[in-house]
């Protein structure tokens, strides 16, 4: 990456007050425009991004990853951006959450912003064009020097209503990229609280289920379950027995916040959308975050892989992360707050 001291100054004094101007969804679909037609220049992008030292290479569950630091799930629901996250620094990047079916989302504004809070209010619902859709866009591009993982969830549609038809939907889209090579990982989603069947698979009996349904498949791609964050110790010890029961050994610690008396969201903020449903990333899922992993890997030690996920706007976030025993830092609030030197720049500073 080349003069990230610039860049970072250019994007918090002038182009993000110019973004900020503007609807949040409007200007991720921008970028989302931006980012693919980028592809056709992606030595530029790589060149003003990217940091790159092999000391930062880590191989978990047999993945090679090229840095620690991944684009969660939740920025690049349909894939358009698989290609260019690799240029922007990404030692990894999620894809989704994608659904058998397509979902236009949920009824907007589905994404706030809110600056002083350093969170984004969401309520996307699994927002996606459907996993056909979204497998053929990945197939024409070249994902050669990318690791790509798929994030899945059941299709948030009326018609997806009982716990067997929700896993017959998980299954679907499962299966239609278990083959596919460019697909290094997946992540089970059973925690989005923006859908009609929110907590449905973070119950025990139904997590078994699903786990078990899971296990028939027979993936060679590891999966990752991307977890609560606003779960007991005691609750989220009984989800991980499950899992690794089944031969899951992957966990995201942790998904968005629900609770709106959370410490970090600032009261004016809060009261200005307060008649809006939604929920927060970004800096007020950190502290939950921290705690789940920390308690995790003590408690079930090298058995199990971990990423962290939640409130991560520099080297020094990422880093709690890593401390508490996370093997692997997911970011997306950060970078739209921070801006997409962020990653190079955190990378430089782990090593530094």
């Amino acid at each position: 990456m080349i003069f990230p001291q610039l860049q970072t100054i250019t994007y918090r004094y002038f182009l993000k007050p110019i973004l900020f101007l503007f609807d949040p969804e409007y200007i991720h679909n921008l970028f989302t425009a931006i980012g693919e037609s980028s592809e056709r220049v992606s030595w530029l992008v790589k060149l003003l991004f990217r940091y790159s030292n092999p000391a930062q290479k880590k191989n978990v569950l047999g993945i090679s990853f090229d840095n620690p630091i991944g684009l969660s799930a939740g920025f690049d629901y349909d894939g358009h951006m698989a290609q260019i996250m690799h240029s922007v620094g990404f030692g990894f990047n999620t894809v989704g959450t994608v659904t058998a079916m397509p979902y236009e989302g949920n009824q907007k504004p589905r994404l706030v912003r809110l600056p002083k809070s350093q969170s984004i209010m969401v309520n996307k619902g699994f927002k996606s064009g459907g996993a056909i859709e979204v497998r053929q866009r990945l197939d024409r591009k070249n994902l050669t020097h990318s690791t790509i993982g798929i994030s899945i969830g059941s299709t948030n549609i009326h018609a997806i209503n009982t716990i067997n038809k929700a896993i017959n939907d998980y299954l679907s889209t499962f299966k239609l990229f278990s083959n596919r090579k460019y697909v290094k990982y997946f992540e089970l989603n059973i925690s989005c609280p923006n859908i009609r069947l929110r907590g449905a698979f973070t119950q025990p009996n139904n997590f078994e289920k699903l786990c078990s349904t899971l296990s028939r498949l027979k993936l060679k791609q590891p999966i990752f379950v991307k977890m609560p964050n606003e779960i007991s110790f005691i609750e989220s010890d009984v989800l991980v027995t499950i899992a690794l029961k089944h031969n899951i050994k992957g966990f995201i610690f942790s998904n968005l916040v629900k609770d709106r008396t959370n410490k970090y969201l600032d009261p004016i903020e809060l009261s200005q959308v307060s008649h809006l449903p939604g929920n927060f990333s970004g800096k007020p899922t950190s502290e939950n975050s921290n705690k789940l992993i920390a308690h995790t890997r003590k408690k079930f030690g090298n058995q199990i892989a971990i990423i962290g996920c939640g409130g991560v706007f520099s080297a020094m976030d990422a880093q709690a992360k890593l401390k508490a025993g996370a093997d692997l830092v997911q970011l997306i609030t950060g970078m739209i707050y921070v801006g997409p030197q962020l990653i190079g720049k955190i990378n430089y500073d782990l090593t530094h």
